[in-house]
């Protein structure tokens, strides 16, 4: 099997794994319904450590743009790879949302809410700020990707790394992931939204393009900036490169920062 089937595989069972866990607890009629967030956040932590193990050994396992992008400016993984990494990442993605809609295919209908609907295929902010949630899925993944990095310089127990970052991905769910829903992953987010997009899901209304931008932009930035602060402050290689991946990313951040400061005052003059 080639790389690049690999990681098609390997997010393909992530999302088994993790939009599987959101649709039952979202979904009516399920066992599991309204089981609740932790059950969420160990779902989606083992999925990652199942997948990663299924792969690890073909593709390395990254499962997720944002952690290839941070691997390639450690200079850990080649920027040839980059796109074909991506590529496989999202049509896994997509892949594994069209398994979990058919493996679930009597309880759409049963569920009229169609925000659990959606939320079976993506993420979405609890408070909608644009800064606030931009902010959270940068923050996350780049929490996520450096964690990941530390990880990787430590030795463990022969084959005992991908659990490891399997309850990393839990203890993000946990501690952060209650502000956007922890997307940290561009093909997470954006390849099982596509999937809800184009399913004949009954009942399932709009699938929030407005908002998609967060989850994929945020982790791009996230990991991006991981991979260089880590070779500027665990390893020492202070390059221009990370001067200038730090000043966009606070460029960026504050742009945001300040469209939302005005767009809250003016919805507060129109109230």
């Amino acid at each position: 099997m080639t790389a690049f089937w690999g990681e098609v595989i390997g997010t393909m069972l992530l999302i088994v794994f993790g939009a599987g866990v959101c649709a039952g607890v979202n979904l009516k009629k399920s066992l599991s319904h309204q089981s609740g967030w932790i059950v969420i956040a160990f779902g989606w932590g083992l999925g990652v450590a199942m997948a990663a193990y299924a792969v690890g050994n073909i593709s390395g396992a990254h499962l997720n743009p944002a952690l290839t992008l941070g691997l390639a400016f450690v200079g850990d993984f080649p920027w040839e790879q980059v796109p074909a990494y991506i590529c496989g990442q999202m049509l896994g993605a997509f892949l594994g949302a069209v398994l979990i809609f058919l493996h679930y295919l009597p309880h759409w209908k049963e569920t009229d809410d169609q925000g659990a609907k959606l939320g079976v295929f993506s993420t979405g902010p609890a408070i909608p700020n644009t800064f606030a949630n931009l902010f959270s899925e940068t923050f996350g993944t780049f929490i996520l990707v450096l964690s990941i990095l530390t990880i990787g310089a430590n030795k463990f127990t022969e084959g005992l790394n991908p659990l490891i970052v399997g309850f990393l991905i839990v203890a993000i769910g946990l501690s952060l992931g209650g502000t956007t829903g922890y997307a940290i992953n561009p093909a997470r987010d954006l390849g099982p939204r596509i999937a809800h997009f184009v399913l004949p899901i009954p009942g399932k209304g709009g699938s929030n393009w407005r908002y998609a931008w967060v989850p994929v932009f945020g982790p791009i930035l996230g990991g991006s900036f991981a991979g260089v602060f880590y070779n500027a402050v665990f390893k020492g290689h202070m390059t221009n490169t990370f001067w200038i991946v730090s000043a966009a990313v606070a460029v960026i951040l504050l742009g945001f920062y300040i469209y939302s400061k005005k767009q809250a005052a003016e919805n507060s003059v129109h109230l």
